[in-house]
């Protein structure tokens, strides 16, 4: 296994991004709702809806855009900005992997002690990603 990085950038002391910010995002931009992106997460509604909200006032324009409910059900979607901010988020993340593989690259790990459990790392939402 190569090593990989969990990425989160801050860009004040109040907006940061990463991992979970920026998987919520693409399932949004995917599913075309605030709730099935949640759904899809196993997050709750108002787990996703804090987390949209801190982006989408965190930064000088709203990343998504939500429209209200009615007949046709509402929605949501990607600003240009958000959008951009994903594809941003998603390159620095892959070049820092890559810097992580090569200054770490004679580094390995010990296999696990017979008599110790396993401890086991959550997982990061980097089955997320979009192929671009």
């Amino acid at each position: 296994m190569k090593p990989t990085a969990h990425v989160r950038v801050d860009f004040t002391d109040v907006i940061s991004i990463g991992p979970g910010k920026v998987g919520l995002l693409e399932k949004i931009e995917q599913a075309g709702s605030l709730s099935a992106a949640a759904r899809e997460l196993g997050m709750s509604y108002r787990r996703a809806w804090l987390l949209l909200s801190s982006v989408n006032t965190g930064f000088s324009e709203p990343v998504a855009v939500l429209s209200v409910g009615g007949v046709e059900g509402g929605g949501a979607q990607l600003t240009k900005f958000g959008r951009q901010l994903v594809s941003d988020y998603r390159k620095f993340e892959q070049q820092v992997d890559e810097l992580a593989q090569k200054t770490f690259a004679a580094v390995r790990p010990a296999r696990e002690p017979a008599n110790e459990p396993a401890v086991r790392r959550r997982a990061v939402n980097r089955s997320l990603r979009t192929k671009t």
